[in-house]
């Protein structure tokens, strides 16, 4: 009988609303893979980084791997509460509680590891302080810490798991001048 019900109408909503006609979830678990392209300045001179990139997150833990074009790891960064730690190739490995400071430090360039978390499964807290759902119909947001977040594009391939396909992220930043962020996710598994 529940089968035969009618459905009430869905209430029509602005893009961006914390509700949203598509019924997604955030995965404190998920595994994904892909492409990171980043532009940004260094001394006063333009700079491009371009690479692939690991993901790894758990409720508790986040490990982000940089890979060159050719596969060869540029840094892992490591995630635990109160603490990250960033490993780049023949260097010590370096240990703060800020993981986005400790990224920018490290890499020349802004990483928001922490917004990424949530961002990277479409979702984040606007500058006002609202919670965003976003869907394939939200075109962008601006986070409470200053990144413009665009969802260019979406994997709807399975419906029971729709997730951004392609983000950009901009920001000005005094350390990096005006950082670019290209993001596109090959591989997505929630786990």
């Amino acid at each position: 009988m529940a089968g035969c019900a009618e459905l009430a109408p869905q209430k029509e909503q602005a893009p961006g609303d914390a509700i949203q006609a598509v019924n997604r979830h955030y995965s404190e678990a998920i595994d994904l893979d892909g492409r990171l392209s980043v532009q940004y300045q260094q001394n006063g001179q333009d700079q491009a980084l371009h690479g692939s990139f690991r993901w790894r997150q758990t409720a508790e833990h986040t490990s982000v791997t940089l890979m060159s074009p050719l596969g060869q790891i540029l840094a892992v960064i490591e995630v635990d509460p109160g603490s990250a730690t960033l490993t780049q190739s023949g260097q010590a490995p370096r240990v703060a509680h800020d993981v986005d400071q400790l990224a920018a430090q490290s890499l020349g360039w802004p990483l928001p590891v922490a917004g990424l978390r949530s961002w990277l499964q479409g979702f984040g807290t606007d500058a006002r302080g609202k919670r965003i759902i976003a869907t394939p119909a939200t075109k962008a947001f601006t986070s409470n810490d200053g990144w413009n977040i665009e969802y260019v594009s979406w994997d709807e391939s399975d419906p029971a798991q729709v997730h951004p396909k392609r983000i950009d992220l901009q920001r000005d930043t005094e350390q990096a001048g005006n950082v670019k962020m290209r993001i596109v996710l090959d591989r997505w598994q929630a786990r």
